[in-house]
């Protein structure tokens, strides 16, 4: 297991990273379509979009590169203290390796500090290693989505106490 890396906040010198990484990733599992964060506008800034009040963006970077990010945002029509968790994606030379598992933990235990009792997540069935991630992290699945993150292209829903 690596556990050299480092979780830190987004700083905008993250920015087009971060955006690489989660397009890249989408493409790498053939889910680069319209109504997912691929053609999202604020994927290219997300150091400003995660200032928000009850937000944050997290950052795993080891030796100097980034491997990949997570947050938690208060997402408009989510249930009172429920946060969604938003944008978690790592290269494929951090996968493997529990880095997903710690980012994951590190943004639940941060909205949890936050003030949120609940985390929800919308995602997609070509991404099953990180749904495979999310169970394992107590996730369960629901029959709808909760909220309106705008992400049509997402037909997963699960939602977790935190």
């Amino acid at each position: 297991m690596l556990i050299t890396a480092n979780i830190q906040p987004i700083i905008p010198a993250y920015d087009s990273k971060i955006a690489s990484i989660i397009r890249t990733v989408l493409e790498e599992f053939g889910a680069n379509r319209p109504g997912t964060v691929y053609t999202d506008p604020t994927t290219d800034h997300l150091s400003q979009v995660f200032q928000h009040p009850g937000a944050g963006y997290f950052v795993v970077e080891q030796q100097g590169t980034v491997l990949g990010g997570a947050g938690f945002y208060p997402t408009a029509g989510l249930p009172e203290l429920t946060c969604e968790l938003v944008k978690m994606y790592l290269l494929p030379s951090a996968r493997g390796k529990g880095i997903g598992l710690r980012l994951l933990q590190h943004v639940m235990a941060t909205a949890l500090q936050s003030g949120y009792s609940q985390m929800y997540i919308e995602t997609m069935p070509e991404l099953q290693r990180a749904i495979q991630l999310y169970e394992k992290a107590g996730f369960r699945r629901l029959t709808q989505p909760m909220g309106d993150s705008g992400h049509f292209g997402c037909d997963i829903w699960m939602l977790r106490d935190l």
